[in-house]
């Protein structure tokens, strides 16, 4: 479940952190010349979805993605506006003109990409295993009672090669419970809920690891690629994200935010564009 916090709560500390930030970029030079929203701005639809996207003390738009984006904004001498919204309304405040962007871990689908832009890659969503042993392979996985939860890249090819000792589970939270208490032996989930998830000091001895590559389990070698969704029309916005995120990758700023939220780097190794199909 994904909550979110209201901006009213702090509305004097937001307005003033915004008016000292467009004051900042008075001599800034932008890297390309695009339109946003509200000129000189970048309008952010914040979701609160750990560690990628939430808002953090003042109302600032914190998180992978939101770390992200605010380089683009200084890149591109744009103040960040965040406006907190519901994950299942963050889409639709892009499509209506709302927001420039969302931040959440959006997957670059080819069902979104019918309706919207995705800019180039940011990260992938990689494949973690959950287990006290700490286990890193698909061949870990053969002969134990292994679950995972519904909705992942990675089912159908874990249905196949498991068979009958795969547990399926509507949510990462009942998966973790069975894996404490023994019920299944391992556990396959997103390295980053995993991530989340032992910060917070719930996993007890539970080791959370990246699943090595492997050609049984195609999410293992191409992981759903995340990006940030934006309007259909503004093809120039598109082009300049493009070009600052592949800037930010090729000088290791994207690896330096992954790590800084306790993920992995390699995560930020997306290899070429491509969609879900």
């Amino acid at each position: 479940m994904r909550f979110w916090k209201s901006l009213t709560a702090v509305p004097m500390a937001y307005c003033a952190a915004f008016v000292l930030g467009h004051a900042a970029l008075a001599d800034c030079t932008p890297k390309h010349k695009f339109s946003t929203i509200e000129a000189g701005t970048l309008t952010i639809a914040v979701t609160t979805y750990a560690p990628y996207s939430f808002l953090g003390d003042g109302a600032k738009a914190s998180g992978v993605d939101s770390d992200i984006a605010t380089k683009v904004a200084e890149l591109e001498c744009l103040a960040v506006k965040p406006i907190a919204v519901d994950p299942a309304a963050a889409i639709q405040y892009v499509l209506s003109g709302r927001a420039d962007i969302a931040t959440g871990d959006w997957y670059r689908t080819a069902e979104r990409a019918k309706v919207m832009n995705l800019t180039a890659p940011l990260y992938t969503d990689q494949m973690g295993l959950y287990s006290k042993a700490g286990v890193t392979k698909v061949d870990d996985l053969v002969g134990k009672q292994v679950g995972t939860v519904q909705g992942y890249l990675w089912v159908e090819d874990l249905k196949k090669l498991l068979g009958a000792n795969l547990r399926l589970y509507p949510n990462s939270v009942n998966m973790q419970q069975d894996l404490k208490t023994g019920r299944i032996e391992i556990g396959v989930d997103g390295y980053s809920t995993g991530v989340v998830a032992k910060k917070a000091g719930s996993m007890g001895d539970i080791q959370v690891t990246i699943a090595a590559p492997d050609p049984r389990v195609k999410a293992t070698k191409e992981a759903a690629q995340a990006g940030f969704p934006y309007a259909k029309a503004n093809t120039a916005f598109g082009e300049a994200f493009d070009a600052d995120i592949q800037s930010l990758h090729s000088d290791g700023t994207i690896a330096k935010i992954l790590t800084s939220y306790g993920l992995d780097g390699s995560a930020g190794d997306t290899g070429a564009a491509r969609l879900l199909q």
